[in-house]
């Protein structure tokens, strides 16, 4: 017979509090005691706030990232191809695992990491970090059966549901960065449901200062109808560096980006476009005339020169300046043999860098028409973070 319960009036009464006042609930979903004595009386709460990312299972997060495993990598004969030519290696393992084993050989060694990591869309399986377990007691311990059913899923009922997530990040992201060269920058490639968090815990272990960026990349060019409120066609590259190394970002330069650059004047510096000769920001120092070669006079513009008055006289001693035909403005010569590659921008979309489609497309080539991946990236995507784009 059916056990059936009468109505559970605290759950009810949980979530009308939470519709009226959902600041007193923690991101999990729970009750914050210490916030709802706030309201009812603010006296008899004495706390010191700071500015801080907490989650359930934090701590032990950070001390599983650093203790050792006794896993072992063993060398896969039957399956290697051309092992004596090829400096590539496919690692199969559980990653935690494996970044733990690589790091006492490549530690500070490796120069650019992109992770593709699961996207927690409520489908994705949470990795559990003990390794000297059997099958049965594996699933248990990560909470993947219940009542003798599988469960593979972080389900968003689940009070834990961005700390399952988050615990499975912040252990491998500590090793990783271990990996990275002082002049190496990670790329991790995450959607909505966890960009947010990404950010945070990024910003915690590679330090805010180390942020270079948050890339969209278009991964669709088909619009979904089956969307409830926005068709998603844009996934984000979160970007961080090791340290201060790293200086730029550069793409290759093509011919389009030099389409402005030409010699009229027949320049030895070499070919050259116009840049701004005016000054961002007002300052009365920059506010002076300036005289051309018959005599005019060149009024400054309403914020002034881009430069002080020394300087500009000396740029058009070097011709670096120089007068137009009329002699009513200056034209500062911006030279193509300075320019080194292109500043990358934070959109990335069309064939450069690729879709998901195209992705399929490379995996059918390669396995018998098969797409063996959910997910997968294209190779022109993870050309466009080849560690030769950014310099130290």
């Amino acid at each position: 017979m059916e056990n059936v319960q009468s109505h559970d009036w605290n759950k009810e009464r949980l979530e009308q509090l939470k519709q009226l006042m959902p600041d007193l609930f923690t991101n999990d979903g729970k009750l914050n005691v210490s916030e709802l004595k706030k309201v009812i009386d603010p006296k008899s709460v004495n706390e010191t706030e700071r500015y801080e990312f907490r989650w359930f299972g934090k701590s032990n997060a950070k001390r599983e990232a650093f203790t050792p495993t006794d896993a072992t990598l063993v060398y896969d004969e039957e399956r290697s191809v051309n092992p004596t030519e090829n400096e590539n290696l496919i690692i199969e393992g559980e990653n935690l695992a494996v970044l733990k084993l690589l790091s006492n050989s490549y530690r500070e060694q490796v120069k650019c990491i992109f992770i593709d990591p699961p996207y927690n869309t409520g489908k994705d399986f949470v990795y559990s970090d003990k390794f000297n377990q059997d099958k049965k007691e594996y699933w248990e311990d990560a909470e993947m059966t219940e009542n003798g059913f599988k469960i593979d899923t972080n389900a968003e009922t689940d009070g834990r549901y961005h700390s399952n997530w988050l615990n499975m990040m912040y252990s491998r992201l500590l090793i990783a960065r271990q990996l990275l060269r002082t002049d190496g920058a990670i790329f991790i490639a995450i959607d909505d449901n966890e960009v947010h968090h990404l950010r945070k815990l990024c910003d915690e272990v590679f330090g805010e200062d180390n942020f270079l960026g948050n890339i969209v990349w278009k991964h669709t060019e088909q619009s979904k109808n089956d969307e409830k409120y926005f068709s998603r066609q844009y996934n984000n590259i979160m970007v961080f560096r090791k340290s201060e190394a790293i200086e730029s970002f550069r793409f290759p330069r093509t011919e389009e980006d030099n389409v402005n650059y030409s010699n009229p004047d027949n320049d030895p510096e070499g070919e050259w476009r116009s840049g701004d000769t005016r000054s961002p920001n007002y300052r009365k120092t920059l506010l002076f005339d300036i005289n051309t070669p018959s005599g005019k006079t060149i009024a400054p513009p309403e914020n002034g020169w881009r430069w002080q008055e020394s300087e500009v006289l000396s740029k058009i001693e070097s011709k670096e300046i120089i007068f137009s035909d009329d002699e009513t403005r200056i034209i500062r010569k911006i030279y193509l043999k300075n320019q080194n590659g292109r500043v990358a921008e934070n959109i990335w979309q069309g064939g450069l860098f690729g879709t998901t489609r195209n992705a399929n497309t490379e995996i059918k080539s390669l396995f018998n028409d098969e797409v063996i991946f959910d997910t997968p990236k294209p190779t022109s995507l993870i050309k466009s973070i080849h560690p030769t784009n950014y310099t130290a």
